[in-house]
């Protein structure tokens, strides 16, 4: 489970995240809703301590993650997998060697430095691939692929860390309508087939009450909301964001389908 509690994140006078409070299951998918600027991605970073908590506790399976230094603050790292809307690929490298970038935390420092790959990590690698439906590009390099299929490498590359939850940072920001559904739903597999606790940060209402069992509202760094997706009324959708709700709704239908997508049957970019 994870726990944050009273989690202050400040850059100079200004508090990005102010004392945050909340916990997340083991195997949920938590979306963490808002405006730009409400302190959402500070937070994921915090948690992943990519940024340094001022003050409160995150606590990870009874493990206090902000009191981590060294190789152990290494490892909260690999087990805590971000996943950020620039994709943050090598764009000269091909898709393989980005996916088998997320087996680094694991490999001696001589392997790391020469690339030396375990062939067991190699097919670690290829079979994430599948998963997504972009085996094929395992060859290409990263720069040649479509937007919605980079960000499918970066999925894959966080699922071969095999983490216990992955920080998803706006992961569709920057994805036409198309691509957002086939990330969303690649998110969602990942979820529910592996039990992977995702918290994932997203701007529209509409993903998150479609894909999220849990959301987490920040203004001005507080979280303001804490509940699940049907409470999160249009009145409540005015005061966390101060505008129409329907203005920051858009793009995606009210529900998931059915059934959720099976393993390796993502459409193609």
């Amino acid at each position: 489970m994870l726990v944050v509690e009273g989690l202050t994140c400040r850059f100079g006078v200004k508090a990005a995240v102010d004392d945050a409070s909340f916990q997340v299951s083991p195997g949920g998918f938590a979306g963490v809703i808002g405006r730009s600027g409400a302190g959402k991605s500070t937070l994921l970073r915090t948690i992943n301590r990519l940024a340094t908590p001022s003050q409160g506790r995150i606590l990870f399976d009874g493990v206090d993650v902000t009191a981590l230094r060294g190789k152990e603050l290494r490892q909260w790292r690999a087990r805590s997998a971000m996943i950020f809307q620039q994709f943050n690929l090598v764009g000269r490298l091909d898709v393989l060697t980005n996916v088998l970038m997320g087996r680094l935390a694991t490999m001696p420092t001589w392997r790391s430095l020469s690339q030396t790959w375990p062939e067991q990590d190699k097919a670690l690698a290829m079979s994430a691939l599948e998963q997504f439906d972009i085996a094929s590009l395992a060859a290409q390099r990263a720069d040649q692929l479509s937007g919605g299929q980079q960000q499918r490498v970066a999925i894959a590359r966080a699922l071969v860390q095999q983490p216990d939850i992955i920080l998803a940072d706006e992961p569709i920001a920057s994805l036409d309508p198309r691509n957002t559904k086939i990330v969303m739903d690649a998110l969602l597999r990942i979820n529910k087939h592996f039990g992977i606790t995702v918290l994932c940060n997203l701007h529209s209402l509409d993903l998150a009450r479609s894909y999220c069992d849990r959301l987490i509202g920040m203004a001005q760094g507080r979280v303001v909301f804490d509940g699940a997706p049907a409470e999160l009324t249009d009145h409540v959708a005015r005061e966390l964001y101060d505008l129409e709700a329907a203005e920051i709704m858009g793009g995606m239908p009210a529900r998931v389908p059915a059934g959720i997508p099976a393993l390796g049957t993502a459409a193609a970019a």
